[in-house]
C-alpha cells in the first residue's frame, strides 16, 4: 500500500510525462508573447495554441499566463515553471542530436541571442557559409540589447548569445573580438579636425546615446573615465543616433563596429587611452551544449579567426 508521499511522487511522474509538444507551445508564447506569432511559428491555428496552455493550465492545477490586449505575461507559477520546461526541451533536442550523431548524422537546431551589430556585420556571411557545410543544421537567431540577451541565456530561450563583457557572473564566457569605442560629431564642430579627443575637451557637449540595456559599454568608459554625461538624448536605433549627430543635434561615443559607414558629414575621432567594448559568447555551460551548438561555435571561432579585419582577442 502507498503512503500519501510515495502517491505524491507518482502522481507528480504521470505530470511530468506530458506530450513535449505543448512544451513547446508554452516556450514559444512566452518567447513571442503573443498566441498568434507562437501559432504563425510553429504552423498551428490559434485555438490549438490556446487549447494546448488551457490543457497544461488544467492538468498542473494552475494558471501558467495572463491573457490581455497587450498579448500575454507569465505569471508568477508561469515563472517558475518555465525554466523545467526549457531545460526539459533542451535534453529531449540534445538527445536527438546524439542519436543523429551515433548514426552518423547532422541535424539539430542552433538558438543564438544577438544585437544588432553583430547581426548586420558577422551573422549574414558567418550563417552561409555555415548552411553550406551543414544544411541539415538550421540557425534560430533572437534579437535584443545587452540585458534582453542575458536574460534569455539565463532562462534557456537561447543556447548561447553575444554579449559585452564583463556579463553575468553565472555564465561561462568567450571572448571573441575588441571593438574600439569611438567618439562621432559633425564636420561642422569646432572639434572635426582634431585626430584625438579627451574626454575633458568632450564633457560638456550635449551626448546622445543608446537607451537603457544597450548602453553598458558607454556606462562604463564614462565612470572610468569620471565623466557625467551631459545626455541630450537616449534613443533605441543606431542608425538614428548617428543621423542625430549628423545634424548637429549632439556628438555620440559608439563602438567602430556599428560606425562601418557614416555619411561623409560626420567625423570619426578617437578617444584619448584605451577604451573598447569586448564582444564575447556567454552560455550558461558550454559543456552541456548540444552537438550541432558546438560545431557552430567551433565553426564561429575559427571564421572571427580567418577574418583578418577583426581585431579578436
Amino acid at each position: 500500500m502507498f503512503s500519501n508521499i510515495n502517491m505524491n511522487k507518482f502522481h507528480i511522474k504521470g505530470v511530468v510525462q506530458l506530450s513535449l509538444a505543448k512544451f513547446e507551445v508554452f516556450s514559444t508564447v512566452v518567447e513571442l508573447g503573443s498566441l498568434t506569432k507562437a501559432g504563425e511559428a510553429l504552423g498551428l491555428s490559434q485555438s490549438a495554441v490556446s487549447h494546448a496552455i488551457t490543457s497544461l493550465e488544467s492538468e498542473w492545477g494552475f494558471s501558467i499566463l495572463n491573457r490581455g490586449r497587450s498579448g500575454v505575461q507569465l505569471t508568477s507559477n508561469g515563472e517558475r515553471i518555465l525554466t523545467y520546461v526549457r531545460e526539459m526541451l533542451k535534453w529531449n533536442e540534445d538527445m536527438v542530436q546524439e542519436i543523429a550523431n551515433i548514426n552518423g548524422l547532422e541535424i539539430g537546431t542552433v538558438r543564438i541571442g544577438t544585437f544588432s551589430s553583430v547581426s548586420i556585420h558577422w551573422l549574414p556571411e558567418m550563417m552561409k557559409i555555415f548552411h553550406e557545410h551543414h544544411p541539415s543544421i538550421e540557425i534560430e537567431l533572437l534579437e535584443g540589447d545587452y540585458d534582453d540577451i542575458e536574460r534569455w541565456i539565463s532562462t534557456g530561450a537561447v543556447d548561447f548569445g553575444f554579449v559585452s563583457l564583463p556579463t553575468s557572473p553565472y555564465f561561462e564566457v568567450i571572448p571573441l573580438k575588441k571593438d574600439q569605442m569611438l567618439c562621432i560629431l559633425p564636420d561642422d564642430h569646432p572639434l572635426a579636425d582634431q585626430k584625438e579627443v579627451s574626454f575633458d575637451m568632450i564633457k560638456d557637449e550635449p551626448l546622445i546615446k543608446s537607451k537603457k540595456g544597450s548602453d553598458n559599454d558607454l556606462a562604463r568608459i564614462l565612470k572610468e573615465n569620471k565623466v557625467t554625461p551631459n545626455v541630450r538624448f537616449e534613443l533605441i536605433d543606431d542608425h538614428a543616433i548617428i543621423s542625430m549627430v549628423e545634424n548637429g543635434m549632439g556628438i555620440s561615443i559608439l563602438p567602430e563596429m556599428i560606425l562601418h559607414w557614416v555619411p561623409d558629414n560626420v567625423r570619426k575621432l578617437t578617444l584619448e587611452g584605451e577604451n573598447y567594448r569586448t564582444i564575447g559568447i556567454a552560455a550558461t555551460s558550454f559543456k552541456t551544449l548540444a552537438p550541432a551548438t558546438k560545431k557552430f561555435i567551433d565553426y564561429l571561432k575559427s571564421w572571427l579567426g580567418e577574418s583578418s579585419d577583426l581585431d579578436t582577442v
